[in-house]
Parts: structure tokens; sequence; C-alpha cells
């Protein structure tokens, strides 16, 4: 859609109702709620992180605290592709306001939560809520918004990525600081009304009554397969005194139910009509290759971000809010980008050099915080990460842009939910991996400094596994030093796993081919509204 208006035709029973005109003022207003709802969804997977301690100590959990954030993830990764699919059958109006309430109620039962598992089981209910506000907001972008008009709407939201990966550990320091961590989840109560209120009045979209029946079986086998991968990389969280590893056989045959999940969901996505993921979508290079970088990217940016902050802690002896304050260069860089290269999109037509750029960036980035040690100046930190946001902002939303294009109107919510999805998942093996192999690193460093102290002279927190900044903060010299370069030394290498990763996603990116960007809004090409002409009184039927 231009800046001019559109209108949208909704039909309830047999009658048509008039239509109603979107006005350029009216895009905005739903797209500040649309930016509201993204930015608490993408705001809530970082902000209870930092205070995940505190909340464990507070409600006497400390040996299950991963089953708070792998109970979001989960629900979130589930409820990607079927809000993208139930949006492309009946409408993406209803499922949007459904999502903000569920995302409310459940946010509103973590901060009243009494214990900790009913603390895991509102967590997992607002997960439900969140995974589809981040695709239902891009997918109602596309209805509304032309292809060649949506790079300058598309990078402020991929800038709240960014944003939010900075806020989150910062609120969440603050809030555990000093109101209490159960202001991570108020938070998320007035805005979220807010947004509701906001959409109920201004998103006036089509709803549709499609006769083509929803994949059921497609929707449990992944479901099945995607929380077999989340539960295999989330494990040393939630079982973390260590009772199963790889060689237990309850490992063994979670691995082996997952595979036969993923192959069954192939399957049935092969034979259904109306298939949840349409595996033909995969035959267009533009898709498949921009959902490809979308793994990669959520394998190589989730890895790095989420032990930023910790290091910092750890290394530099700062606190959660001050950690997060430290990270704003990367909210710098991604915003920069990400509406820099948006407004380009708008103005050139061109998409494909954004996400070469970026993911070269990327790699150049991440290689760059291999060198990383526990003297380092601030601004050359900054440096660092500043690199990272600059890379990763020419990238997120773009390929999310190629993905829209490439596939029919109709299938809009499909393909953002699909790129959503495997983002999503990369995050959780890349964290896990990226996880696994740090700590790996870091037992034995710390076993060698451990070895070398009288048994009565080893501080308490650091022999017995309980390693935290307070811990690392008040231990004497030269056992202070010693124990951030153990820190040091296992994060800095690590980083060079994902580096290979990242070169992947770039060489992917030179695969990547400009597809003339669309000029119609999704709800005008599928003839479910009229353009009306600028200066013009009347709507003027869009053409088919």
């Amino acid at each position: 859609m231009s800046d001019s208006a559109s209108s949208a035709t909704a039909a309830t029973g047999d009658d048509e109702q008039a239509p109603v005109h979107l006005q350029r003022r009216m895009v905005y207003v739903i797209y500040a709620a649309l930016l509201a709802a993204m930015f608490l969804s993408s705001l809530d997977q970082s902000v209870v992180s930092t205070a995940l301690p505190t909340i464990v100590g507070d409600l006497g959990a400390v040996s299950h605290e991963g089953w708070i954030i792998t109970s979001y993830l989960l629900a979130i990764a589930i409820v990607m592709p079927i809000y993208g699919k139930i949006g492309d059958l009946y409408g993406r109006r209803w499922p949007f306001l459904f999502a903000i309430t569920v995302f409310v109620l459940g946010s509103l039962g973590s901060a009243l939560a009494d214990s900790f598992w009913m603390l895991v089981a509102a967590r997992t209910f607002q997960g439900l809520g969140a995974g589809g506000l981040v695709i239902l907001s891009q997918a109602i972008i596309a209805d509304i918004v032309s292809a060649r008009e949506r790079g300058k709407y598309m990078g402020p939201m991929g800038a709240i990525f960014g944003i939010a990966s900075v806020a989150g550990p910062l609120l969440g320091g603050w809030f555990t600081e000093g109101p209490g961590w159960r202001w991570c989840f108020w938070l998320n109560v007035p805005i979220g009304i807010a947004a509701l209120v906001v959409a109920f009045f201004t998103l006036k979209l089509p709803m549709q009554r499609s006769e083509r029946p929803f994949d059921w079986f497609g929707t449990l086998f992944l479901t099945l397969a995607t929380s077999g991968i989340v539960f295999m990389t989330s494990w040393p969280s939630i079982a973390p005194s260590g009772e199963y590893d790889w060689s237990n056989p309850v490992l063994s045959c979670l691995l082996a139910a997952t595979v036969v999940s993923f192959f069954l969901f192939i399957w049935v996505e092969t034979r259904v009509d109306e298939p949840l993921v349409p595996l033909r979508l995969f035959r267009d290079p533009v898709f498949s290759v921009s959902v490809s970088v979308a793994l990669v990217l959520g394998i190589t940016m989730f890895a790095a971000l989420s032990y930023l902050p910790t290091f910092l802690q750890m290394a530099r002896g700062v606190g959660p809010t001050d950690s997060g304050l430290l990270m704003l260069p990367m909210t710098a860089g991604v915003m920069l980008t990400a509406i820099g290269s948006g407004l380009l999109i708008t103005k050139t037509g061109k998409y494909r050099i954004f996400p070469i750029v970026g993911m070269a960036v990327t790699t150049g980035g991440i290689a760059w915080l291999t060198m990383i040690t526990g003297q380092m100046s601030m601004i050359l930190f900054g440096g660092m990460i500043f690199v990272l946001g600059f890379g990763m902002g020419l990238v997120i939303q773009t390929i999310v842009i190629a993905v829209q294009n490439a596939v029919s109107p109709e299938e809009v919510g499909t393909a953002t939910s699909t790129n959503n999805f495997l983002r999503e998942i990369g995050a959780a093996v890349g964290t896990s991996v990226f996880g696994t192999l740090f700590t790996s690193k870091l037992s034995t460093n710390l076993h060698d400094i451990i070895a070398k102290v009288p048994p009565q002279e080893l501080p308490k927190g650091l022999g017995d596994g309980d390693l935290t900044p307070d811990v690392v903060r008040n231990l004497p010299e030269p056992l202070h030093t010693q124990v951030v370069d153990a820190y040091v030394n296992a994060m800095a290498p690590t980083f060079w796993y994902l580096v290979p990763i990242a070169a992947i996603g770039f060489v992917l990116t030179l695969f990547l081919r400009n597809k003339t960007l669309s000029t119609q809004a999704g709800l005008v090409a599928r003839g479910e509204a009229v353009e009306q002409a600028p200066g013009s009184t009347s709507a003027t039927p869009a053409p088919s």
C-alpha cells in the first residue's frame, strides 16, 4: 500500500460491511500498536534472564531454573507456524487480539505466581501469546503496506530486536535491584492492554471463511519435533544435576522420537491439501536462501548476545544494570542499519546487497569478539559490539521482506512464521551448543586453579560450582585475576565456533537474488481492499 489510504471490506455472514478506510495516520496508529506488541515479545525473552537467579532463589527452586526459560521458548516456537497459518486461512485481526490477550494474562499470572511451578505454567501460557505477536505483526504490515514501501516499516521492527536484547538485561537488573523481579512481568500489563485497545479499534482487517481444512496432523508432528529439539538443547539447564547425559536411554529415546516426528511431519506435508508449512515454498530460491540465513542468524546472534552481559559482570565486575548500559553500542548499530537499510530498500527497490554486507560484517564482528580480554578497554568492547549490531541490523528484517515478497499474498503468514520459527530453533541450538562448549572449557580452567589452592583457603562459591559475579568480585588477589582470566580464556575461543557458521550464512547470501518488490499491499493483491488515489474522495477498485 502506498502512504495514501487503502480500505478493507470485512464480511460478516452474507452481508458486507462498509469499507474501512485506513488513512495514513491510521496506519501509523496501527503500526505503533504492532511495535509495542513486538517489543513486549522480544523484551520478555531477555528481561527475565538477568533476574533469574533472584527469582529461583525467592521461589526456592535453584536446581530447576532452566524451566523458566525453556517453557517460554518452547511455547513460542510451537505456536509460530500455527499463528501464521491461521492468519492466512481466516484473517489476522482476531488471532492478533487473541495473542495479545493471552500474553497479558500470562504476564499477570507470572507476576502473581507464588510458587515456582505456577510461574513455569504462567510463562508457558505467556509464550503461547508471545509467539503470535511477532508473526502476526510482521504479516499485518504485509497486509496493509506494499513490499516496495515495507522497508521503512520493517526497519524499526528489526531495531526492536536490538533494543530489546539490551533493554531486557538493563530493566531486569534494575527491577531486581530495585522494586523487585515481579516488575519484569508487571511491565507487560499496561503496555499490552494499551496495544490491545488500539488494535481493537483500529485494526479493521477483513475476516475470511476458508473452507480449506487445517493441518492438524502436521501441527502435531511439528509440535513433537520442536519439543524434542528444545528439550534436548535445553537439557543442561533443566537437568543441572547431571543426572542424564547422552549415554542415557532417556535422551537417546528423545532424539529418536524427535527424528521420527520430523520425518512424519515431512510425510504429512506432502499429502495434505493445506499443509501447515507447504514444502513447495522451499523450491523458490529466494525463500529457501532467506530462511536458511534466518537459521544461521539465530544460531550466531543469540549465542553471542546471551553471554556478553555475563562476561561484563564476571570479568569487569559491573552490576546487572551497568552491564545492560555497556551493551548500548550494539543497539545503536542495529538501529542505524535496520532503519537505514529499510529506507534505502523503499527508495531503490533493491534488497540483495544488505544481507550480503550484513552477514560479512556480522562474521567479522564475531571473529573480533575472540579477542576479548578481562582488562580490555570498554571503548574497544563497545566498538566490537557496535560492529556486531551494525551487521545484524542489515539482515534481520531485510530477509523478512525477501521472504514475504517471494510468496503469494495468500501465504505471507506462513512464510513469515517459517522464517521466524527457524530463527528461534537456531537460537535454541546455538545458545545450547555455545554454552556447553564454554562451560566445559571453564570447568577445566577452574579445576586447574582450584587444584593449586589449599582446601582451607578455598573461598566459598569457588569450589562448590556456585560461581557468581558477586563471588568473583570478592575474591582476593591474585585469585581474582586468575579466575577472571580463566573465564575469559574459556569464552573468547568459543566464539571461534560461531565464525564458520556465520561465514556459511554469508556464503548463502551470495545466492540471494533481487526479486521485484510488489507495489500492492497484501489485502489489495488478494482483492480484499481498494486503494484510494491521492486527493480523491472516492475509493477506486484495486487492479486485479
